[in-house]
């Protein structure tokens, strides 16, 4: 992670995509803070002149391995954190798009140490960011409902 996201001026716009596959969601844990080793949507920054649905998919191939196409937008989220004396140290707003599998089976990276395919309403006891399990309602609803 670069030394820019630390103490950013401004919220930084991110990406996330939840990739179904015959009723399970890809998942991958983070390798970097603000969310090290926590299960999460692959995903990651929007780059200058990308959209967000480009950006999903751009950041799912390149940490997991993976294709998809988009269905709709799930939900959003928004990780704030602040330092020692209260001053914003991280602060992204991700935006989280719910797709379905075209091809790849998934592989770790250097930002995804773990990738799992998991059925969204039994992850048990799966360290996961906050709010993922309502993310991944929300996507599978989006999902379901285009069939």
């Amino acid at each position: 992670m670069s030394d820019d996201r630390l103490y950013p001026p401004r919220p930084i716009l991110a990406a996330s995509l939840a990739v179904f596959r015959d009723g399970k969601v890809l998942i991958a844990s983070r390798t970097a803070p603000p969310a090290q080793a926590l299960f999460s949507l692959p995903g990651g920054v929007v780059e200058i002149g990308e959209t967000l649905q480009e950006a999903a998919l751009r950041e799912v191939m390149e940490e997991v391995g993976v294709a998809a196409e988009i269905v709709g937008f799930a939900d959003h989220a928004e990780v704030i954190q602040r330092d020692s004396d209260g001053r914003i140290k991280r602060h992204f707003v991700i935006t989280c798009f719910a797709g379905r599998w075209i091809s790849g089976e998934g592989h770790t990276s250097a930002e995804a140490g773990a990738v799992l395919w998991v059925d969204p309403d039994a992850m048990g006891s799966i360290p996961t960011t906050k709010g993922l399990p309502t993310t991944l309602r929300k996507a599978k609803a989006v999902v379901e409902g285009e069939k």
